[in-house]
């Protein structure tokens, strides 16, 4: 299912629009796929003595899939200034005519993936993991207080009623998997809508409004490889402008120690060292000044949100257009997410 990197772009094409833009000069070379998400494609070249990162749809792009480019370049574009750390962009191609959907240029991240593997010297001391979830978490508590109106983000997203929208939007999103010739359907989902009625009748009054990663654990951070401090926050797909308390519920609701069973995918070992759940919540409120007493339904609504979104991966293997493993992986983690949740919501009630 996977496609050959010289399909994903035509070098000459983006060289000649690389030409019109000043960006180095010569043969576009070492054209080399990166890992990444289920959803978008990353390629990695070099040309003129300079290495490129490219982000694209994949080559059978969502409806939506050229706006998602256009707005995380525009993201990455307000953030060149900022202290929050991110791949630098350089370049975006809003038209599909050059490469057959929307795209742009950024600069690479010299890092790893902690759910790739840990290297030496994260790997060899517990201490460093322990900075590593504090660090992942100062993270996102910077981008969280940045003023969005002051980096030219107004009409990113609409802050207004985001809360309220969250339940119709995703339940709308699960819906629309029923398109997949074989999805099973949302029955294999445990407490569908158990925990969508929940999120409905729990609704908190929202903290103040402010950039929203959207998607907030580990694999979508990058570690220095000397110390144990972020490199760079990536795939910025779901971002938008909302409630910031979204993230932090993502990260627990992706927390390996945080209650439920175990998830399938996102997993960091060795694991020892890190912090638990409840010392991040600590740190975050150390630098935040937000009110964190309705934490936990936003931690309800990240096993939610994440959960209906790995189903649709699940959904597109059903019908041939995702790895089939793949998707059963991702299914059996949505289950656990649901599970999670209601574990969550169970142990609320008897509080």
């Amino acid at each position: 299912m996977t496609t050959p990197a010289h399909e994903m772009i035509n070098v000459g094409r983006l060289a000649t629009w690389m030409d019109a833009r000043g960006l180095s000069s010569g043969a576009i070379e070492n054209v080399t796929p990166l890992s990444g998400g289920t959803q978008n494609v990353l390629l990695r070249f070099s040309r003129g003595g300079r290495s490129y990162v490219l982000r694209r749809p994949p080559i059978s792009p969502r409806p939506n899939s050229n706006e998602t480019m256009r707005r995380e370049a525009r993201l990455l574009g307000a953030l060149a200034h900022s202290a929050v750390l991110h791949p630098r962009l350089i370049a975006m191609c809003d038209e599909p005519d050059v490469l057959g959907a929307a795209f742009y240029l950024m600069e690479p991240v010299e890092g790893f993936n902690p759910v790739n593997g840990l290297p030496s010297p994260h790997r060899d001391s517990a201490a460093a993991r322990r900075r590593m979830g504090f660090a992942l978490v100062e993270g996102i508590e910077t981008l969280h207080r940045i003023n969005y109106h002051t980096m030219g983000l107004e009409g990113f997203g609409n802050p207004d009623g985001y809360l309220t929208r969250q339940v119709g939007r995703w339940n709308a999103q699960l819906a629309s998997y029923t398109k997949y010739k074989n999805w099973p359907g949302p029955s294999g989902i445990p407490g569908l809508h158990e925990v969508s009625d929940w999120l409905s009748t729990h609704l908190p009054i929202p903290s103040a409004p402010g950039i929203v990663h959207g998607d907030y654990q580990f694999a979508n951070v990058m570690y220095r490889r000397d110390e144990p401090e972020l490199a760079a926050i990536v795939d910025w797909e779901l971002a938008s402008i909302g409630d910031p308390l979204i993230d932090l519920g993502w990260i627990l609701a992706t927390w390996r120690d945080s209650g439920g069973p175990e998830l399938p995918v996102l997993r960091v070992d060795p694991w020892d060292g890190f912090p638990r759940a409840e010392e991040l919540v600590e740190h975050y409120a150390r630098f935040s000044s937000r009110n964190l007493g309705n934490l936990e339904w936003y931690v309800v609504l990240a096993c939610f949100r994440l959960g209906i979104i790995l189903e649709g991966t699940y959904a597109r293997a059903c019908a041939g257009e995702a790895p089939v493993e793949t998707g059963r992986l991702l299914h059996e983690t949505t289950v656990a997410l649901f599970e999670r949740a209601l574990l969550r919501m169970r142990k609320r009630r008897a509080h």
